[in-house]
């Protein structure tokens, strides 16, 4: 994610493919992080950087200087090898880049009008998609070789999205999205699920990729805002989770799996933890109790932690149509 205020001191952030790890970009050069312990793995003093992408957690980086020196053109994008701490290839192009997405097998560059995909490992083009003006580079990508998508605005006056199979390198469907230009997408890292916003950001609407259909829409808020970024969860994580940051200031979670089925949910429980301060994030754990009308009970645990960092876990479930009572029953 790129940031358009030259008032901030970070000019790009983003994680690795599986959030193991997150990298920013700034006025001196770039720096690598740990997402876990928040621990600096490396650092490069070098210039102004506005594009940084990793590969998963090996040596490769993608990186698009911000123009400020000769050496550093928003047209050159550098292979870079953080071991070496020297670059592996250049690649050049007319006009800025806008975006890099990338796998083991695909590399993909963003440009206004175009949009490059070449092998990783060869760096050998494979294909050009024309595209409509794209002065943001917005795109998605679904790094998973198996299910490996790209997706890009078809259109300007709508929210109109092409999804593009990157391993076979054909149109896979469009997906007529909003009314409103897009202004933000993402892809599940399977490739499963595509989550849209459009210019107005009041709406996210959820698709399934494989049939081109919706699957869930979400309200953010009544009045429009603008949509900085959508993350779908880990995929084998329960319940999928979809967050979205905004202008709002706030940072907004929508479950997937509340919204797949008629439910009825309650909060049964908040307890605060022992020995928390009574500050304005008091730690506490909330208990909710799901009764999906497919015939499933669901109880979740949330743990909020004093930071305002949050983690759920599904506690228990049974199908309330077969269950017995020595199931039913809690120790």
């Amino acid at each position: 994610m790129s940031n358009p205020s030259s008032a901030y001191p970070i000019l790009y952030a983003s994680f690795n493919q599986d959030s193991s790890c997150f990298v920013v970009g700034t006025r001196d050069g770039f720096k690598i992080f740990d997402s876990n312990t928040g621990k600096l793995l490396y650092e490069r003093a070098m210039g102004a950087f506005i594009i940084v992408e990793m590969l998963f957690n090996t040596s490769l980086l993608a990186i698009v200087g911000a123009g400020e020196q000769p050496s550093l053109s928003p047209r050159r994008l550098v292979l870079f090898n953080t071991t070496t701490g020297t670059p592996l290839r250049e690649l050049n192009f007319l006009t800025s880049v806008l975006a890099i997405r990338l796998n083991r097998k695909r590399l993909v560059v963003v440009l206004q009008d175009k949009t490059f995909i070449y092998d990783t490992n060869s760096v050998a083009m494979l294909d050009t998609v024309d595209t409509v003006p794209n002065l943001k580079g917005i795109c998605a990508f679904s790094p998973n070789s198996d299910g490996c998508f790209l997706a890009l605005p078809a259109s300007t006056t709508r929210g109109l999205v092409l999804v593009y199979n990157v391993m076979e390198l054909r149109p896979h469907c469009e997906i007529d999205a909003h009314r409103s230009p897009l202004a933000a997408m993402v892809l599940s890292s399977d490739g499963k699920y595509l989550a849209t916003a459009s210019e107005q950001g009041t709406l996210i609407r959820v698709y399934l990729v494989s049939e081109a259909t919706k699957s869930f829409s979400f309200r953010r808020g009544t009045y429009p805002s603008t949509i900085y970024s959508l993350s779908f969860g880990p995929p084998a994580q329960l319940p999928d989770l979809l967050a979205a940051t905004s202008s709002s200031g706030a940072v907004h979670i929508f479950c997937l799996e509340l919204a797949m089925n008629q439910s009825y949910a309650v909060i049964r429980k908040v307890v605060k933890e022992s020995g928390t301060s009574t500050s304005d994030f008091p730690a506490c754990r909330v208990t909710m109790l799901l009764i999906a009308f497919t015939g499933y009970f669901q109880e979740y645990s949330l743990s909020i932690n004093n930071q305002n960092e949050s983690s759920w876990s599904l506690e228990r479930e049974f199908n309330l149509l077969t269950v017995d009572s020595s199931v039913a029953t809690r120790s």
